[in-house]
């Protein structure tokens, strides 16, 4: 007979175990975010998929706050994070540490993420913008490659963090989570 997991049936690692685990080689940057919630679920998501590191930057709330945490549901503890003002030192400290700047945006030049190859040699940051703005201006310049998921209905785009999942969960696919 099917039956729903129970906690103790999933096995997950505590938090000082996932600290430990290898993390794919992927950064999410999180640029003026203004939804504590968006926030929280980005870093449930991040931990899920043992993603490497979330940036928080510009008016990006930071933990800890009771908002963030409803999300989150601990999350802020296990996955490693750190906050920077201004994404353009963000981005250019990551490219100078080799990794290859993505940005989540309907651009002009933008490529479905379907038609993008994930390449499991490199290092990947994927900036996830604002919930109305989209990525900074000033950031655009300084972004290698914009990515967009293919979307078929009436709507122009999706909640931050819907996105934010979708994106990890395909570079997590590519870069080893199984």
């Amino acid at each position: 007979m099917v039956h729903k997991l129970k906690l103790e049936e999933l096995n997950r690692i505590d938090v000082e175990t996932f600290k430990k685990v290898e993390k794919i080689p992927l950064v999410v940057v999180l640029d003026n975010i203004r939804s504590m919630h968006n926030v929280g679920a980005t870093f449930r998501t991040a931990d899920a998929f043992l993603v490497q590191k979330i940036i928080l930057c510009g008016i990006t709330p930071q933990p800890p706050h009771r908002e963030i945490h409803k999300a989150a549901l601990g999350a802020t503890e296990s996955v490693d994070w750190s906050y920077e003002a201004y994404i353009n030192v963000t981005i250019n400290d990551l490219k100078s540490q080799g990794f290859e700047i993505l940005g989540i945006e309907q651009t002009s030049n933008s490529k479905m993420i379907s038609d993008f190859t994930i390449d499991s040699a490199k290092k990947y940051v994927v900036i996830l913008g604002n919930e109305v703005e989209g990525i900074s201006d000033e950031a655009l310049t300084n972004i290698d490659t914009f990515l967009e998921i293919p979307q078929l209905g009436t709507k122009h785009s999706l909640n931050v963090s819907v996105c934010g999942g979708i994106v990890m969960w395909e570079f997590a696919k590519a870069l080893g989570v199984k």
